[in-house]
C-alpha cells in the first residue's frame, strides 16, 4: 500500500474546485452520449446494448476512481469505490421495485427507458439536496453519525425479516388515491407522453405516474443508502460522487437484470450484512480497532460475491430440480 500510495502523491494537485467541474463534465458526457446515441427512439433496448451500456458505465466510474486516487490519495480512492460499490448493491433492490412498478401500470417495455432517464435525473437532483442536508447536520452535530449508524442496524437488520405478501395493485394504493385528487389521471397509456390533453382537461398518463413513484421510491432508498455512506466517509465530494456513478448506470442495470434479479435470493442477507457492518464500523476505534479505507472495500466486496455467488448456486440447484 505504501508503494501505491507513493506512485499517486508525487504530483501536483487540483483544486477541489476543478474536481468537481471534471465530474460535472464526466455526468454530462454519459448523460448525452446515453440519450441521444443509445436511446434515440423509443423501442426495447436490445440486450448487447444494455450490456455495453453497463460495461461503460462501471468503466466510467473505475476511472474516475483511479482518478480521485491519483488526486486525492490512494484512501480517498477507496473510500469511493468501496461507496461505489455499496450503493451499486443496494439498487438492485430498485430493480425489483421498478419491475413492479412497470407491471402493475402496464408501461411497456418500449417506454420504460424513457420514464428511468427522467427518473435518474430526478435523482441526482434529489441526491444532492439529501446529502448537502446529511453534511450540513453533521458538520454542525457531529453525534448524528451515531443516529445514522442506529438507524442503519435497525433498517438492515429488518431487511432479511420475512415480509408479508402483498397482492394490492399500484392503482388500487392510497398514493393513488392522493395524486387522483389534484390530477386528472388516465388509465390508458398514452404513447410517450407523461401529460395528455382531452375534452379540455389536462391529465397525467401511467408513465408519469410511474415517475412519480420512482422517484418517491428513490428518496425512501436514500434514507438508507446516504447514512450508509455518510458512515464510510464524511468527505462531501466522495459521497456524492460514488452515490452519481451508481444511480447512472442503473437504467442499463434495470433492462440487463430485470428477468434476473428475483434469482438473487441471498442478496438481502448480504447487503443487511454489510450495512450492519457500516453501521458498527463507527464504535470500532472505541474497541482499538482501526479500519482502514481498503480493509473496508475489501469486506465490501467479500460478502457481496459470496451473497451473489450461493443465489447463483441456489438458483442452478433449483433449475436441475425442475
Amino acid at each position: 500500500m505504501e508503494k501505491l500510495q507513493d506512485l499517486f502523491t508525487n504530483h501536483p494537485v487540483l483544486p477541489e474546485s476543478w474536481l468537481w467541474v471534471i465530474f460535472g463534465i464526466a455526468v454530462v458526457i454519459l448523460l448525452l452520449w446515453d440519450l441521444l446515441f443509445f436511446n434515440r427512439k423509443n423501442e426495447v433496448p436490445n440486450f448487447m446494448h444494455t450490456l455495453v451500456l453497463c460495461i461503460i458505465y462501471i468503466l466510467a466510474a473505475l476511472l474516475f476512481g483511479v482518478f480521485v486516487m491519483y488526486e486525492e490519495g490512494v484512501d480517498k480512492g477507496m473510500l469511493f469505490f468501496t461507496g461505489f460499490l455499496v450503493e451499486k448493491s443496494l439498487s438492485l433492490d430498485n430493480i425489483f421495485i421498478m419491475s413492479i412498478i412497470f407491471t402493475s401500470l402496464g408501461v411497456p417495455r418500449m417506454y420504460q427507458h424513457r420514464v428511468l432517464f427522467w427518473g435518474i435525473l430526478g435523482a441526482l437532483i434529489m441526491r444532492a439536496i439529501l446529502i448537502f442536508l446529511g453534511e450540513a447536520l453533521i458538520s454542525n452535530f457531529h453525534w448524528v453519525l451515531y443516529i445514522f449508524s442506529a438507524f442503519l442496524v435497525y433498517t438492515s437488520a429488518k431487511m432479511v425479516l420475512p415480509e408479508k405478501e402483498q397482492k394490492k395493485e399500484l392503482k388500487d394504493t392510497k398514493l393513488y388515491a392522493f395524486l387522483s385528487k389534484f390530477f386528472h389521471v388516465t388509465h390508458e397509456i398514452r404513447g410517450e407522453h407523461f401529460f395528455v390533453k382531452e375534452n379540455g382537461k389536462h391529465y397525467i398518463t401511467p408513465l408519469f405516474f410511474a415517475l412519480l413513484i420512482i422517484e418517491t421510491m428513490d428518496v425512501i432508498f436514500a434514507l438508507d443508502s446516504i447514512p450508509a455512506i455518510f458512515l464510510i466517509t464524511q468527505d462531501v465530494f466522495i459521497v456524492y460522487t460514488s452515490n452519481i456513478f451508481a444511480i447512472l448506470g442503473l437504467r442499463a442495470l434495470y433492462f440487463l437484470l430485470e428477468a434476473a434479479v428475483h434469482k438473487f435470493v441471498y442478496l438481502k442477507q448480504a447487503l443487511s450484512i454489510i450495512l450492519i457492518y457500516i453501521g458498527m464500523k463507527i464504535f470500532l476505534p472505541y474497541c482499538g480497532v482501526n479500519i482502514q479505507p481498503w480493509h473496508s472495500l475489501c469486506i465490501t466486496f467479500s460478502i457481496l460475491f459470496i451473497g451473489i455467488a450461493a443465489s447463483l448456486i441456489k438458483a442452478k440447484k433449483l433449475e436441475q430440480k425442475a
